[in-house]
């Protein structure tokens, strides 16, 4: 790309958004695309993707397409161009028909320089008319299809979407093919071939700018239900000041925790806000302002909630439950720290999460309705891989990030990291990223080579039959209903490891599974069988063992000064970041409030001339004016009832009413239609 042409992009990104520069690897995502190569970018939470192809479409003749998953990401996005000078769009199922013609009308006459699309409606006729009108030579012109969350595309990702399938077949079908550039935040390189061929990106550029975020804190604690509960409280209580997202698995459980929290919180004045998709549209949009605007410090919610929401001063991001994969728990724990300062992601975990999981598995979604019986078995295979990795994550003893960034094939990265996980036990000295619970926890080495072959050897004569808890039942020796029906005490093996308790013997097992020696069955009630390792177990030179925690207390207080050190080389550090003024954010917000305080005067002097003035004009009409109105301080309580419900109604009203690029054609509601309950299956 001309010199000339890099600077009308930076020109175009000072005009239109207010920075001065990109961000690592957004340049690079901009050149290739107006170069007019396709492209693939690999961008981290919070990393700026949609700069990558606003930029283009704000330069480029024509209108550019946007297939976003979420209805709540177009309205956000198309709000925040609207407010930057540009002329954007929407077309989704929130529309009604005569709104969706008026858009097209508009489009059709060059009105518009984005349109944000969901993959479903690619394929309908009456748009895809549209686009291959304005494709055509004399049309307005399509010079890029941007394709956002295009690991919706590949099988082998956390949110497979048989609708994503269609977006090959609309590029195909348009006379004039356009650049076609695909963007995610966490893709493998499996998942990152599988885009590039089920999007047909030709040649394209491949932008990866490194998973790891190191301002992010990674914890992982194993806990029952109810310790968790009082961890989240107590963590949001010594964190009051802070912004926090609390994720939970089920609607259930966030309406629950959320009560909870609220109730223990509120002496304190820390207010807890819900979300999840079985809440009104109203009532999670008025949820999500009020996060977005800090009237409230933390919200529960379900993975429905945080798409599209870009708020940069969220501190923490703790999950009260295990997620789908590895891919949504990065992606979700990446929504803390995106203004680039220290925060804190926590993961608590019990052997019920994963029960739960795969119950949800099992029970599927929506979107398999869409899959025929061959797909859909390998979509399930798909989800129990995923989950198996996420298990994977929460039994490892070795360093999370490492865990992480390996995952997604960023081994550069996690090369620093990989003496935490080589089985050594964990030091003051030893290496590692110095900011995860593992890598600040020590750890002793124990043999346990014996209870390993123990525990292979009596899977190797019932393969395929039990499950952990069965097993570590017969190993320990238990006297219990079911293995006197069975039989099970006259097995060989039985009572081997009566020294060890149950929950240790389960817990060697499930190392063992982890580590490929052992393996366990799909399904809701999974059994355990020999893995492709379990021939090794007889070897004379096996050895087998395990790290547990020597010192948690500590762990805790290196951990608290970890985040430390990060905050305080944030503090030294003064080179600008692109989005990140702390000071201003805070001079705006309180700004904002003393507007609002100032609105609200008015509306009280209004409402006390109201009270004079009232009753004085109606007595010109009717005698009994003042009998119905009592006198005028009534008068003008009433008058400040209605106006101060007026004033806090009317901004939802406007929002609700403004068109994406005009004033007859309202915003969708966020977080509902198409898309969205794609990413909440709860």
């Amino acid at each position: 790309m001309t010199d000339s042409m890099q600077q009308m992009a930076l020109d175009t990104l000072g005009a239109y958004f207010g920075y001065t520069s990109f961000r690592p690897g957004q340049d690079r995502m901009v050149d290739a695309i107006l170069a007019g190569r396709d492209a693939l970018g690999v961008m981290p939470t919070g990393a700026g993707k949609s700069i990558c192809y606003q930029v283009p479409a704000l330069m480029l003749p024509g209108i550019t397409f946007v297939v976003s998953p979420l209805l709540s990401l177009m309205e956000d996005q198309t709000r925040a161009l609207l407010a930057a000078g540009a002329r954007p769009s929407y077309l989704n199922s929130s529309l009604t028909p005569a709104q969706q013609n008026t858009v097209l009308k508009r489009a059709r006459e060059g009105r518009y320089q984005l349109m944000y699309v969901a993959p479903e409606r690619l394929l309908e006729p009456r748009f895809l008319a549209f686009a291959q009108e304005a494709a055509a030579d004399g049309g307005i012109g399509v010079p890029l299809v941007a394709i956002d969350e295009a690991h919706c595309v590949s099988q082998w990702g956390q949110d497979f979407r048989p609708a994503y399938l269609q977006i090959r077949e609309f590029i195909d079908s348009l006379p004039q093919r356009p650049i076609v550039a695909a963007f995610t935040a966490t893709a493998t390189e499996r998942v990152r071939a599988d885009i590039q061929q089920m999007l047909g990106l030709q040649n394209p550029a491949t932008v990866v700018t490194g998973f790891d975020r190191k301002n992010l804190y990674f914890g992982c604690e194993e806990m029952g239900d109810k310790a968790k509960a009082v961890w989240v409280r107590d963590y949001v209580i010594a964190h009051s000041s802070e912004s926090g997202i609390v994720y939970c698995s089920t609607r259930k459980t966030v309406d629950a925790l959320a009560a909870e929290l609220a109730e223990a919180l509120d002496p304190s004045g820390i207010r807890v806000g819900r979300y999840h998709a079985g809440m009104g549209n109203d009532a999670r949009r008025q949820s999500q302002r009020a996060f977005i605007d800090d009237d409230i410090q933390v919200m529960v919610a379900t993975n429905a909630f945080g798409m599209g929401i870009d708020k940069p001063n969220v501190r923490y991001v703790i999950h009260n439950n295990v997620p789908e994969s590895i891919e949504a728990y990065y992606q979700e724990a990446g929504r803390a720290g995106r203004d680039g300062d220290p925060a804190s992601c926590y993961l608590l975990w019990n052997g019920n999460d994963f029960r739960m999981r795969r119950f949800l598995i099992d029970r599927g979604d929506a979107a398999d309705e869409a899959l025929d019986d061959e797909q859909r078995a390998w979509a399930l295979q798909n989800r129990y891989r995923l989950l198996s990795q996420m298990e994977g994550y929460c039994n490892t003893t070795g360093c999370l990030r490492e865990y992480m960034l390996r995952y997604f094939g960023d081994e550069a990265a996690a090369e620093h990291a990989a003496a935490a996980g080589s089985g050594a036990a964990a030091t003051d000295e030893a290496e590692g990223c110095g900011n995860c619970s593992n890598c600040l926890t020590q750890f002793e080495v124990e043999d346990v080579t014996d209870m390993a072959r123990a525990a292979v050897r009596y899977v190797a004569t019932r393969p395929m039959r039990f499950g952990k808890s069965l097993i570590a039942d017969v190993l320990h020796g238990g006297n219990t209903e079911r293995i006197r029906q069975m039989h099970l005490d006259e097995d060989r093996g039985y009572g081997e490891l009566s020294s060890e308790s149950v929950g240790r013997i389960k817990d060697i097992i499930g190392q063992l599974c982890g580590r490929g020696y052992l393996a366990t069955s799909q399904g809701q009630y999974p059994v355990v069988g020999l893995g492709p390792r379990a021939v090794e177990v007889e070897d004379e030179a096996f050895a087998f063992t395990v790290k547990r925690r020597a010192s948690k207390r500590k762990a805790s207080a290196r951990a608290r000064r970890a985040v430390d050190l990060l905050r305080e080389e944030a503090e030294l550090d003064q080179r600008p970041r692109v989005g990140d003024d702390a000071e201003l954010f805070e001079r705006l917000r309180a700004l904002r409030k003393v507007a609002d305080d100032e609105r609200r005067q008015t509306v009280i002097g209004m409402s006390l001339l109201l009270g004079i003035a009232l009753p004085k004009a109606l007595s010109g009409l009717t005698g009994g004016a003042s009998v119905f109105f009592g006198n005028n301080i009534m008068v003008g309580v009433f008058s400040a009832i209605i106006l101060n419900a007026l004033f806090v109604a009317l901004p939802d009203l406007v929002a609700k009413h403004r068109a994406p690029a005009s004033v007859d054609v309202p915003a969708a509601d966020p977080a509902d239609g198409t898309g969205a309950a794609a990413y909440d299956e709860r």
